[in-house]
């Protein structure tokens, strides 16, 4: 008896495992297949479009098909599709990638440190920051403070340091020695008659509590989305991140911006950090870094962060993955970062000024069910 061939949509729901997806729901009802996308368009196998208002995932920036990008992945394709960065090699793409972002960045830095993803990216900052304390000689300060509905990765150590509970059940994070405080929602999390200030000292007093609880010589970094994304798109009061880095500054803890999402214009400025004001250690970017046309992250070491340390135990340090310092994976970035943004920007902000949360590109608009109480829609 003739087999039967599986149309596309039998053959995701036969093969494929989705993430972020009910799994026995998709067996019965399966989803739409996206099959080409142009500009801020995508269109479905059948033919029909969608505008794409979140760019993918926060992530194609410069939109779909973008033929700049298209020939500069091509270009490097014919010169020299793949080359690592092992053992004291390179290739001119990364070479000149770090550069640029050393030059871009809001921050004096000193190096940067590639990988493939945002995720990948925050777990080794956190593996970075535990060898440069054991370097230092300060082998108990190793635990990192993040936030409540942050979002910052999937991997065993990126997903403790979020604080999404949906990344947590079932898999046993956080590990121990990652702590959350509170959301600096004042919307929603604000005292009855309690002012975005008084909110912002409460956070910044929390902070400064649970550091002395478990003692400085123990905390080794805060982390923090500039804006936080998948969290709810959330501003925090203007004065949140001056009084967050104060705390820091005051018991030696290492500030991690993680700009994956909000980083490359997406907050107005070429960085989140530039908006609110913020000062960082460290930097963590992806996304918007290539458009997502190719797979890759970087970590932005400040002088005397991370990198300088590396080498004081183990030269040939293990922080390696095989595709990191790919050659292909550059081109797109060196061409996405030329792009000037505020004209775009600024057009948005008229479209949406009476927006509820925005800042830049990143924008929230909730809708309530009922006023009293603030109750969404179910």
């Amino acid at each position: 008896m003739k087999k039967l061939a599986l149309s596309p949509s039998g053959k995701y729901i036969k093969y494929h495992l989705h993430p972020y997806t009910d799994a026995r729901l998709h067996e019965q009802m399966g989803s739409m297949i996206i099959e080409r996308g142009e500009g801020v368009y995508v269109y479905d196998d059948q033919g029909k479009q969608y505008f794409e208002a979140m760019s993918g995932l926060w992530s194609v920036a410069l939109g779909f098909s973008n033929e700049r990008l298209i020939k500069a992945a091509e270009m490097q394709l014919r010169k020299l599709p793949f080359y690592h960065t092992f053992s004291h090699k390179s290739n001119l793409p990364s070479i000149e990638l770090a550069e640029k972002l050393t030059q871009l960045s809001p921050v004096p830095m000193s190096k940067v440190f590639f990988t493939n993803s945002g995720s990948e990216a925050n777990d080794t900052v956190v593996r970075m920051l535990w060898y440069r304390n054991n370097s230092l000689g300060l082998p108990s300060k190793k635990k990192i403070i993040s936030r409540k509905n942050a979002y910052h990765g999937i991997t065993a150590v990126s997903s403790s340091l979020t604080g999404l509970p949906a990344n947590h059940g079932g898999f046993d994070v956080p590990f121990p020695s990652f702590l959350h405080v509170s959301c600096p929602h004042h919307y929603r999390s604000a005292l009855p008659g309690e002012s975005e200030e008084q909110f912002a000292d409460r956070l910044a007093n929390e902070l400064e509590a649970l550091i002395q609880q478990e003692g400085a010589e123990n905390i080794a970094a805060f982390y923090g989305e500039p804006l936080m994304g998948a969290g709810g798109v959330i501003v925090q009061p203007r004065t949140y991140w001056q009084k967050i880095q104060a705390v820091c500054r005051r018991y030696d803890v290492i500030i991690v911006a993680d700009e994956v999402i909000c980083g490359f214009g997406r907050t107005g400025n070429m960085f989140g950090c530039q908006t609110f004001d913020i000062v960082p250690d460290v930097i963590v970017v992806s996304k918007q870094l290539s458009s997502s046309y190719q797979p890759i992250a970087a970590i932005l070491d400040s002088v005397g962060s991370l990198g300088r340390y590396l080498a004081d135990r183990a030269p040939h340090h293990e922080m390696i993955t095989r595709a990191m310092g790919d050659s292909i994976a550059f081109c797109p970035p060196l061409i996405s970062t030329d792009n000037e943004i505020q004209i775009f920007v600024d057009r948005f902000r008229l479209a949406l000024e009476d927006t509820e949360r925005w800042a830049g590109l990143d924008y929230n608009k909730s809708l309530w069910h009922q006023w009293e109480g603030f109750r969404p829609f179910p």
